[in-house]
C-alpha cells in the first residue's frame, strides 16, 4: 500500500472524525498526499494533517460545507494549489443524521439539510472533482446499513439520502468506466463513532452487541481498510460494488 499510493492525491470529505478520520489517516500513511475536508471539526482536521505529515506526506485541512457548491469548488481549487492539477482518489464521506425525526413532523429545511450533506453532497463533489479525475483514479461513496433497512426511528430522510449514494454510485461507476475511473461505496453498520454517542441512546445502544453476529461494534479503521482496498490495484476489476460492514447484521 504504501508504494501504491505514494504521490497520489486524495479528498477525504468529512475527514476529521471517526470513520472519515480513519480513512484519511490510512490513505495519507499510505503515501497520498491528503486534502482533509472539515465543516465544524477544525481542531481534529488539523490533527490528522500533523499526523500525516508527521510520516512523510503532505497534507492540508480545508473547510468547506459540501452541499454548497461555491464550497465544494474552493475545496477542489485548495487541492490543486496545494498538491497540483490531478485527483486520483475521492473519498465522499461527509454526512450525518443532523436530528431524528417522524416524517410527519419533520420540518422541510431539516430534510434538506440531511439530504444536501448526504446526498447533493456526493453530487457536487463527484461534478467538481471528476474533470480533474486521472484515469485509473477511484471514487468511494460511504452510504450505509440504513440505505438496505431504512433505518432506525426517526431516520427516513437519512435513510433515504443514503439509498440515494448506493444508487448513484451504481449509476457513476457506468458513466465513468469508459474514463478509467472506478466508483464502489461502503455501507457501515453499526460502528463506534460519535454518530452513536449522539443519535443513540445508551440503554439501546448496550443491546447493539447481542443484535450483531459477530458480538460487537464495529470500528473506524475496520471501514478504512475497505475503502483503502477498493481505492488499490487489489480491486481494479471492481466497480459499482456495494460492500455491507457490518459484522454480520444483514445479508442480502
Amino acid at each position: 500500500m504504501t508504494n501504491e499510493l505514494k504521490g497520489k492525491v486524495a479528498i477525504v470529505t468529512g475527514g476529521a472524525r471517526d470513520i472519515g478520520r480513519a480513512i484519511a489517516l490510512k490513505l495519507g500513511f499510505g503515501g497520498a498526499n491528503v486534502t482533509v475536508n472539515y465543516y465544524e471539526s477544525q481542531l481534529q482536521a488539523e490533527e490528522v494533517v500533523k499526523e500525516i505529515r508527521a510520516k512523510g506526506c503532505k497534507a492540508l485541512a480545508v473547510k468547506a460545507d459540501v452541499s454548497e457548491w461555491d464550497h465544494v469548488q474552493f475545496l477542489v481549487d485548495e487541492t490543486k494549489r496545494m498538491f497540483g492539477d490531478g485527483i486520483d482518489i475521492l473519498v465522499n464521506n461527509a454526512g450525518g443524521l443532523v436530528q431524528r425525526s417522524p416524517i410527519d413532523a419533520m420540518e422541510e429545511s431539516l430534510w434538506d439539510r440531511v439530504i444536501g450533506i448526504n446526498l447533493k453532497g456526493v453530487y457536487l463533489m463527484c461534478k467538481a472533482a471528476i474533470p480533474r479525475m486521472r484515469a485509473g483514479g477511484a471514487i468511494v461513496n460511504v452510504s450505509s446499513l440504513a440505505a438496505r433497512t431504512g433505518g432506525g426511528p426517526g431516520a427516513v430522510h437519512y435513510a433515504a439520502a443514503k439509498g440515494g449514494v448506493l444508487a448513484m454510485t451504481r449509476g457513476l461507476a457506468k458513466e465513468l468506466a469508459p474514463k478509467g475511473i472506478r466508483v464502489n461505496c461502503v455501507e457501515p453498520g453499526v460502528i463506534a463513532s460519535t454518530f452513536h454517542d449522539v443519535f443513540t441512546k445508551p440503554e439501546v445502544r448496550k443491546n447493539f452487541p447481542s443484535m450483531i453476529p459477530l458480538g460487537r461494534e464495529g470500528e473506524a479503521r475496520e471501514v478504512a481498510e475497505v475503502v483503502a482496498f477498493l481505492v488499490g490495484s487489489g480491486s481494479s476489476y471492481i466497480t459499482g460494488e456495494a460492500i455491507q460492514i457490518n459484522g454480520g447484521s444483514y445479508f442480502i
